[in-house]
């Protein structure tokens, strides 16, 4: 008698179907994050006074210093450029901005930048900024309470700046800087470099960011207040005493920043809508450190901004920021003005006021 066989059915495996869009955009966010988180934690050993040109460091437009100072991810315009200069090749109209910031003792912070788009050949940007301390009492240690003369102290930079929209995502910017710094007759002048990306994972999604600020040559100070009068060999009498000679100074870098971020818009409502950014620092002169900040806006007109600077950075003084702005959108002028308060412990607050037309 024979048996049939028996035949084992094998369970089909199931199909593995690709993440969905907003899956993998979910997995990059939390890949950043946690490599933002990862920046603020890592050790480091500081150089804080050893870069020339610290006024680069100060953030001029007064929309994102209130937020914490987070824009490497934000689409700012033209004075997103100075956090990412990915940021010019979004420019799509004509835009000047102006900033005046009141700094620490009364120094002013001054920046006016114009963005102009330049067709299929992609989009220009030009820039200035100043610092000026005023003047300050001259003091030596034979008359500590002055000589009756006054100093100054004096910086600015011109940039030159141009960026591509590679596709709808993505886009690229570069940025030429000379920066000078002036000191009573001295000065030292060098020429820096900043670079950035952008990328938008999705249409009104997550926004990822990553720039490098200030990539130059060393600076040297020299001028009159270094001449000096040169005796050779003061052991030798009827030789000339008084050659005339330079101190040569040892020249220094500029405070370089890589910065990298992510910003999500959030619609809460037709009329209501939230931003929010995180942003890691990576400075060469100073330890890492994050910043956060949120934006809300009603109406595309009235907003309130609000964050928290200089997270995990070593002996930080900055911390809590708030402001801000107001923007009317009419063709073919808008225009929109905005202020940002920020504590910085003991050193005292600091005050921005910015400007933007577009046209």
């Amino acid at each position: 008698m024979t048996t049939p066989a028996r035949t084992r059915a094998t369970p089909a495996r199931p199909r593995m179907t690709p993440p969905a869009p907003r899956a993998r955009a979910a997995c990059v966010a939390v890949a950043i994050a946690t490599a933002l988180l990862s920046a603020g934690s890592a050790s480091a050993q500081t150089n804080t006074g050893t870069t020339v040109g610290q006024f680069l460091l100060i953030e001029p437009s007064a929309r994102l210093a209130a937020m914490g100072n987070v824009g490497v991810g934000a689409f700012e315009g033209v004075q997103g450029t100075y956090y990412n200069p990915a940021a010019i090749g979004l420019i799509d109209r004509w835009q000047l901005a102006f900033t005046h910031a009141i700094w620490f003792e009364g120094i002013d912070y001054e920046h006016a930048a114009v963005g102009m788009p330049l067709g299929k050949l992609g989009r220009a940007v030009a820039t200035l900024t100043s610092l000026r301390s005023g003047d300050i009492d001259v003091r030596t240690v034979e008359q500590p309470l002055g000589t009756g003369e006054l100093f100054s102290v004096n910086d600015v930079a011109i940039g030159l700046g141009y960026g591509l929209q590679i596709t709808d995502r993505v886009s690229a910017g570069v940025q030429a800087n000379y920066v000078q710094e002036t000191i009573w007759h001295s000065s030292a002048g060098t020429v820096t470099f900043s670079m950035g990306t952008l990328y938008q994972v999705a249409g009104n999604g997550l926004r990822l960011g990553a720039s490098l600020s200030n990539f130059g040559v060393r600076a040297r100070f020299s001028g009159r207040d270094l001449r000096i009068l040169y005796d050779q060999d003061p052991n030798r009498y009827g030789d000339n005493n008084t050659l005339p000679g330079e101190r040569y100074t040892q020249s220094y870098p500029v405070p370089q920043v890589f910065r990298v971020g992510l910003g999500m818009p959030v619609r809460l409502a037709p009329e209501h809508k939230l931003y929010v950014e995180a942003d890691a620092f990576h400075p060469s002169d100073n330890t890492e450190s994050m910043s956060m900040g949120a934006e809300y806006t009603y109406r595309g007109k009235f907003a309130l901004r609000a964050g928290y600077q200089d997270l995990f950075l070593q002996d930080a003084e900055g911390g809590l920021s708030a402001g801000a702005g107001f923007a009317n959108r009419n063709d073919p002028l808008d225009y929109r003005i905005d202020y940002a308060w920020a504590g910085h412990g003991r050193l005292g607050d600091t005050h921005r006021v910015s400007l933007g037309i577009n046209f």
